[in-house]
């Protein structure tokens, strides 16, 4: 199904019916709206969405996710969303906050809006909060909401761009919460990560495919990319690609070793396209280069 594309805050009012408040920045009160966020859009600003009375799914990207009540998305502009409803009750409760790059222009959030990670996590990795939480996040909304109906005088921005950031920072902090209470343990993670690469070297996947990607093990794991990052990184502080190349010199010490291969034929059932690429990587994590540990291995043997 095709997206409607809305680069404009008033063009998404014009469709859905809803007041603007301001033509860069608006928030809505799901309550008031005329109709529903149903179909698939894409925006050309940043969203931030609390529903608070939901059955239904999420489409976003590729997949489809069960959308809980208490749940906030945040999207990037760009980003295509879908909504479909469930069931016959499709009365919304909830904030909408629309936010164009514009109005952020010469403001230090312009700058750091990019480090708040969750905007481009997918929704499987939406944030879940408690009741005292969304309540919070709720209030900042009301906030701004409310400054933009009052008179507009030269603090209105920097007063909304403040309740903007610190909803953001408010989210960062659940987040770190959510990540500490997740089902899935980090130590769990790890071994997982393990098996995922202990599993495509056995298989030969790297003969068709190449080293393996951090798109991949996130794949097989069920994680966003991002989301996964976030995981491995709090654990080993070290990036999954990181963490990739680890596994694979310590794979690469092993042929060199402990089998006939030469460096070229080691290269390729790493899945390198071309060994250089191998022996570069293999000299900045060992500080020797294939050739050389290969050499000092069998001089220690025939000692």
């Amino acid at each position: 199904m095709d997206s409607v594309e809305l680069n404009t805050i008033p063009q998404y009012a014009d469709l859905l019916g809803f007041e603007v408040l301001h033509p860069q920045i608006s928030v809505i009160d799901l309550e008031k709206m005329p109709s529903d966020l149903i179909g698939r859009k894409r925006f050309g600003f940043y969203c931030v969405l609390l529903k608070d009375h939901y059955n239904g799914r999420i489409s976003y990207g590729r997949g489809h996710y069960e959308y809980q009540a208490g749940t906030m998305i945040f999207t990037s502009p760009g980003q295509v969303i879908g909504i479909d409803m469930e069931g016959e009750d499709n009365h919304s409760k909830g904030y909408f906050l629309m936010i164009h790059p514009d109005f952020l222009v010469s403001t230090p959030l312009a700058n750091r809006i990019k480090d708040y990670f969750f905007f481009a996590y997918d929704v499987n990795e939406a944030l879940q909060m408690s009741e005292n939480e969304k309540e919070t996040i709720l209030n900042l909304f009301r906030s701004i909401e409310g400054e933009l109906r009052a008179t507009h005088d030269t603090h209105t921005r920097t007063i909304v761009v403040s309740y903007i950031e610190t909803m953001l920072n408010y989210c960062l902090r659940f987040f770190d919460r959510q990540f500490a209470m997740s089902k899935t343990d980090s130590t769990n993670i790890i071994s997982r990560f393990e098996k995922v690469l202990t599993e495509y070297y056995s298989k030969d996947m790297a003969a068709e495919l190449g080293v393996p990607s951090v798109s991949y093990c996130a794949g097989c794991m069920n994680l966003s990319p991002n989301y996964f990052g976030e995981l491995i990184k709090k654990e080993t502080g070290r990036s999954p690609q990181q963490f990739i190349h680890s596994f694979i010199i310590d794979k690469a010490k092993f042929h060199l070793l402990s089998t006939s291969m030469n460096i070229s034929e080691v290269a390729y059932h790493l899945g390198f396209c071309y060994p250089h690429h191998f022996s570069r990587l293999f000299k900045k994590h060992t500080g020797m280069s294939p050739i050389e540990f290969k050499h000092s291995g069998n001089n220690l043997r025939s000692l």
